[in-house]
């Protein structure tokens, strides 16, 4: 009976996440997310049966400004925009029959990403699952964070290759879970294990360059599981990299053959056509360290919870004091978490098993923050969605950091747990039908 309510509460978390992702898919207007008729562009070459790549003529900085100003009016057409050329090509390929499906009608693809989504959020429940296999109501709490974040929910519902990247990133961490579940990890079945944790590792090389952070996390994890182990250690390598870096070569071999230079990634011809996207040095030149950071700070805090459309739509100041608040409380009980698992308060062991999985989360977390600060080096892109590769590890934290602050009540009245999860997804979606109809809408089709 208790793993029946378990699974109905889930079903419950998915039928909102479809309800609220099919709203703001529905209600948000045509190209108003972030880069999305760049991304719509990449599908239509493909459906029109030639491969995009980046060229000098992709991007233009005044008349992309102009048409997002201008909420996209008809003399601004997006084919110009098709600067995401440069982009690995997985996410377009599985659109491209939609697109012809539909004959190029923008809907189906935005909910085609949504459901993208939902594998994710499913994913994101059976990890947490793994984190927490007798608490039940944790993981959903962690699973409607991922499900109901405002931001989050509004890129998922746009075309964006981010759904298929965060869902590679999602089953990799899955599969990570399941390997630190088991107390051994030799024999075949294993073999077969990490083999497909390669393959899942190529496909996300063939998705976005987001997906390969965690090279270094399966990497980190071979390392945990068989320090000293060298045969095993190797063996395991192989398993996981060689098919990986196939897969990969596909694409890799392509670019080196398309771009002058060695240019595997594309990543130099991408910024040789940026030309006028706003630099981290002009901002630094312009307003100091101190402020360039405050800058940093406050956009990307506000951009992770929700700043809609292409970053212009802002939610009312006090909402982010609130959100703040809330932060700043599941940090202080992260914080009371890590000193009470010092003292040995909340277990005496922690078992090799979560330990593992715990630094898998950490170094997934570590790896995007570190990815994210290197962007940031070259353009002013303080956007708080780049973290979402982390998302998971994330939501776990702040499952982590609210249980702190409720198990003193749960112990005096231990039925207040089975509601954390219900009060907190509908705070979220809240939320989230507050900024999709008192902002969203109301500010994006005033242009």
């Amino acid at each position: 009976m208790r793993l029946g309510r378990r699974y109905l509460s889930l079903a419950v978390i998915l039928l909102g996440y479809l309800v609220i992702g099919f709203l703001f898919a529905t209600r948000t207007p045509s190209w108003q997310a972030p880069d999305e008729p760049a991304h719509y562009n990449y599908v239509r070459q493909l459906a029109a049966g030639a491969w995009p790549v980046i060229e000098s003529t992709d991007y233009d900085e005044r008349y992309r400004n102009e048409a997002v100003s201008s909420g996209f009016a008809a003399e601004y057409p997006i084919e110009p925009l098709s600067y995401e050329d440069w982009q690995p090509p997985l996410y377009y390929l599985a659109l491209t029959p939609i697109y012809l499906l539909f004959d190029g009608a923008l809907l189906p693809l935005r909910l085609t990403s949504l459901l993208l989504g939902l594998a994710i959020v499913v994913a994101a429940h059976a990890v947490a699952s793994h984190v927490w296999p007798d608490k039940h109501w944790l993981a959903l709490t962690a699973t409607a964070f991922v499900a109901f974040l405002p931001q989050h929910l509004a890129i998922l519902s746009s075309v964006n290759n981010d759904s298929l990247s965060e869902l590679i990133i999602a089953l990799i961490l899955w599969s990570l879970a399941s390997i630190a579940s088991k107390t051994r990890s030799d024999g075949p079945v294993a073999a077969r294990q990490w083999l497909s944790l390669g393959m899942l590792l190529g496909l996300g090389f063939l998705t976005k360059l987001t997906v390969y952070i965690m090279a270094p996390v399966i990497l980190v994890t071979l390392l945990l599981l068989h320090w000293k182990q060298w045969s095993t250690l190797w063996n395991r390598v192989l398993l996981v990299f060689v098919p990986a870096s196939l897969v990969g070569a596909v694409w890799w071999l392509r670019n080196i053959a398309v771009y002058d230079g060695l240019d595997p990634l594309a990543i130099m011809a991408h910024d040789a056509v940026v030309v006028g996207q706003t630099r981290t040095g002009e901002w630094l030149a312009t307003y100091g360290v101190l402020e360039f950071l405050e800058r940093f700070a406050l956009t990307t805090f506000r951009s992770f919870w929700g700043q809609f459309g292409w970053m212009g739509v802002l939610m009312d100041a006090r909402i982010y004091q609130l959100l703040l608040l809330f932060s700043s409380i599941v940090f202080v009980g992260l914080l009371w978490r890590f000193a009470a698992d010092r003292s040995g308060q909340v277990g005496k062991s922690l078992g090799r098993n979560l330990w593992l999985l715990r630094r898998i989360l950490l170094v997934t977390f570590l790896m995007n923050v570190v990815l994210y600060a290197g962007y940031n080096l070259t353009f002013v892109q303080h956007q708080g969605r780049y973290l979402f590769a982390a998302l998971i590890p994330i939501a776990l934290a702040v499952a982590a950091g609210l249980e702190m602050w409720i198990r003193p009540l749960a112990t005096r009245w231990p039925s207040l747990t089975s509601l954390v999860p219900l009060l907190f997804a509908m705070a979220l979606v809240g939320l989230d039908l507050l900024a999709l109809f008192r902002y969203i809408v109301p500010q994006l089709a005033a242009l």
